[in-house]
């Protein structure tokens, strides 16, 4: 008991201030390009660099656990911001470093089911095209998870009655009387395949509605996840491609390197044009978002 009081007296808190973030997005943005950011996290280099810069450039004594909890916080705002831009009635101001709201009615029904977005209704989220950059991911909103398994449910209930209405529908199976009225035997043949091509006709609506049916919850879980994705530019190749523009600002060059990444097409765009119209064409993009 009395290690453990004493492992949190001695832990210490740090304070991150606006020039210590800006020293740390540095040497993270950088090591990102590289792929020094992995599924499992970030390689030790990346932690040493990020470490080292903020001491030199910030004169403060930090460590890999205080690098590792600005992360956590950085992996936060990114979270939680990019699913509130995924909606339509809410955007980013560049300038004012944060949430645009367009609609307020959108925004309380967004708060009534996400509190924790709450508080970011008037903060300031400094840098934050380099933290979209590092710390993005596939976030689907609960609202898209939510309808894409409704749409499922829905064609699933309407396949189910598609086939009892099939099976009601269809004609009798039984077959005649084994005497006719002259009392001759009849054979129980005809009825008997016509059993079988009937059970063989359900059985086709049934998998091919199965089909259908799983094909369409791929799709409404999975909208923009095609089955077979073409080869896509690296983060390396469009950094190279941004870094020969002549006079491309740090800050035009990340938003525009943010848009890119996240396109294939509008990279491909770009590499099209010549090399004297492609900052006109980056920053007419940057102005649409």
């Amino acid at each position: 008991m009395d290690s453990t009081n004493g492992r949190r007296k001695n832990r210490s808190y740090l304070t991150w201030t606006d020039n210590m973030d800006q020293a740390l997005l540095d040497v993270l943005v950088e090591h990102h390009n590289n792929g020094n950011h992995t599924a499992n996290g970030w390689r030790p280099s990346a932690y040493s660099a990020a470490v080292k810069n903020v001491r030199e450039k910030c004169s403060v004594e930090i460590t890999k656990e205080h690098v590792c909890s600005r992360c956590k916080t950085f992996d936060k705002h990114c979270s939680i911001i990019s699913k509130l831009l995924a909606h339509s009635d809410f955007g980013w101001d560049q300038d004012k470093n944060m949430l645009i709201i367009h609609n307020e009615d959108a925004w309380k029904i967004y708060i009534a089911k996400n509190k924790a977005a709450a508080c970011y209704k008037n903060k300031v989220i400094k840098n934050w095209d380099a933290i979209s950059l590092i710390f993005s991911r596939d976030y689907a909103t609960s609202e898209e998870e939510s309808a894409g398994g409704e749409n499922a449910q829905e064609m699933a209930l309407k396949g189910a009655e598609d086939v009892r209405e099939l099976t009601q529908n269809s004609p009798s199976t039984s077959g005649p009387s084994s005497q006719d009225q002259g009392g001759t035997p009849t054979s129980t043949r005809p009825s008997q395949q016509c059993m079988r091509s009937k059970r063989f006709r359900t059985e086709d609506a049934l998998f091919c509605m199965s089909g259908n049916i799983k094909n369409s919850f791929k799709i409404s879980v999975k909208p923009n996840e095609p089955p077979e994705e073409p080869a896509k530019a690296s983060p390396k190749e469009i950094f190279a491609a941004l870094q020969e523009i002549p006079n491309l600002g740090r800050g035009d060059l990340l938003r525009a390197y943010c848009i890119l990444t996240s396109n294939d097409r509008k990279f491909e765009s770009l590499v099209a044009l010549p090399m004297d119209m492609r900052k006109d064409w980056l920053m007419m993009e940057i102005g649409k978002k």
